[in-house]
């Protein structure tokens, strides 16, 4: 087995013990990206002279004995809306080549201090806001299982670096499944986590960040199973003073004996979005439920229509600012397909809120907290929730820009991902099994805050069957 094909635990342990150096590991790693990223797309930037450079020191701090970090050389990539000083971060805009990051954000000075090896950053559309990832200033990032299908977005070239085996673990960011959906497109693994436990910023740290961005967004860790996703968090929860929302080194809670009870929500019900899972989704979770029933845990499908009512709400607040403060600058600097996009998913937020004044603005705010109340309340019964990662396979490329009628469909189907960040709940999205010759169709678990244990050991389940956490020769490749 070469270097590259490892999960990052195999190659920590690796460089530690001495089976090979931190050197070999990332020769092997920018070797792979060399064979691998042009039919792919996954890396907008690779580092090559500096991760060697990076991998060197870290060597000589083993051969002298110094104290090393849980990701001693291990490669890992960062995403290009993430703040690494003396780079650009161009968020996936060409207009923002110039914007020269002036410091490292929490969630990638964490890794780079844990040991970890630089080796490139990964595409993202736009503003980093499409279930899609593509640009005019970096072109799109294709599925390695599917090139005619998405490979998920916003970290789409997160996911599909770490399915290749162009890096052992990778950085990314949720605001509405920008992790989970991904991962789950390109069959491998992405946990966004309880807001508090990784110390992180989004935007600019000379901004005030939109509300909805300072709620919504989490950063997150994506490989190539669920051990090596341990691995990755626990690295990233490393205090910063730069993110006030931060609890340090969070315990792990709810600790308990046997398995907890699982939910599996299939459909949203009640009022929301058009649109809800098809058979191919809620295939998918059944599969998962399986799975977990037959390793012992107590599993029940159920209604949960506060789902679909989280989901809904997510559009309303989040749309309801961004259209405040993001639509001039889409019309400034967006490419024509975003700007496409953009349009289009206005054109449904009309159709389905009409205009959102500060009194139905200030309110959802406040049933958001009501949301939280009550999904506590159903998670002291049900510990787990399984749901389809998204209420469709992915999609065809281009779909998201088809019509307001498509756009519509797509929204409602998001349910599943836009739910979680509305409710503050650490959430896993993974493959379940493709079908034949297609990406595979994906899964979530959802866990209560804090026990993110529990929801990794519930993934370890599923993983266990999928047979898909490997690295991938890209379609139509040799």
């Amino acid at each position: 087995m070469e270097i590259w094909q490892m999960p990052a635990t195999d190659i920590a342990r690796g460089v530690r013990t001495g089976a090979f150096s931190a050197v070999e590991a990332t020769r092997s790693a920018l070797a792979r990206i060399a064979g691998v990223n042009t039919r792919v797309n996954a890396l907008v930037e690779v580092r090559e002279d500096e991760a060697l450079d990076a991998a060197r020191k870290a060597d000589a701090r083993l051969r002298h004995g110094h104290p090393v970090g849980p990701l001693h050389g291990v490669p890992v990539t960062f995403k290009v809306n993430t703040n690494l000083a003396g780079l650009p971060t161009t968020e996936g805009v060409a207009a923002y080549a110039d914007h020269i990051a002036t410091e490292t954000d929490p969630q990638a000075a964490s890794w780079l201090g844990a040991g970890a090896i630089f080796v490139g950053r990964t595409n993202c559309p736009p503003f980093a806001t499409r279930w899609t990832t593509q640009s005019d200033l970096y072109g799109a990032t294709v599925n390695p299982w599917d090139p005619a299908v998405t490979p998920g977005g916003s970290s789409g070239g997160a996911a599909a670096a770490v399915a290749v085996g162009m890096c052992a673990l990778a950085q990314g960011s949720d605001i509405g499944g920008s992790i989970r959906y991904p991962a789950a497109c390109c069959g491998v693994a992405g946990i966004r986590p309880t807001p508090g436990r990784v110390p992180a910023w989004a935007g600019s740290p000379s901004h005030d960040p939109p509300m909805a961005v300072q709620a919504f967004v989490e950063q997150g860790p994506l490989a190539r199973n669920v051990a090596d996703l341990r691995l990755g968090l626990r690295a990233m929860e490393v205090y910063d003073p730069r993110d006030p929302r931060a609890v340090p080194r969070p315990d792990r809670a709810h600790a308990g004996e046997g398995r907890p009870r699982v939910a599996v929500v299939t459909d949203p019900g009640g009022p929301g979005l058009r649109g809800s899972s098809t058979a191919e989704s809620v295939d998918a979770a059944r599969t998962a439920a399986e799975r977990l029933t037959a390793a012992g845990y107590q599993v029940d499908e159920v209604d949960l229509p506060l789902l679909g009512e989280a989901a809904r709400l997510w559009w309303q607040l989040a749309l309801t600012e961004f259209a405040i403060g993001l639509t001039a600058e889409v019309e400034r600097v967006g490419d024509q397909d975003f700007r496409r996009f953009f349009d289009l998913m206005y054109t449904v937020y009309r159709e389905e809120f009409g205009e959102v004044d500060l009194a139905a603005f200030v309110a959802g705010w406040a049933r958001r907290g009501m949301l939280r109340r009550e999904i506590s309340v159903f998670m002291d019964r049900y510990p787990l929730v399984l749901t389809p990662v998204s209420g469709e396979p992915p999609f065809p490329m281009g779909s998201d820009t088809e019509s307001a009628a498509r756009t519509a469909e797509l929204m409602g189907r998001q349910w599943p991902l836009m739910s979680v960040p509305v409710l503050g709940l650490p959430a896993l999205g993974l493959p379940v099994a493709p079908t034949a010759g297609k990406a595979p169709v994906g899964v979530q678990v959802i866990g209560r805050p804090f026990d993110e244990d529990a929801v990794f050991a519930a993934a370890e389940v599923i993983e266990a069957r999928s047979g898909l956490l490997t690295p991938v020769e890209p379609v139509g490749s040799a």
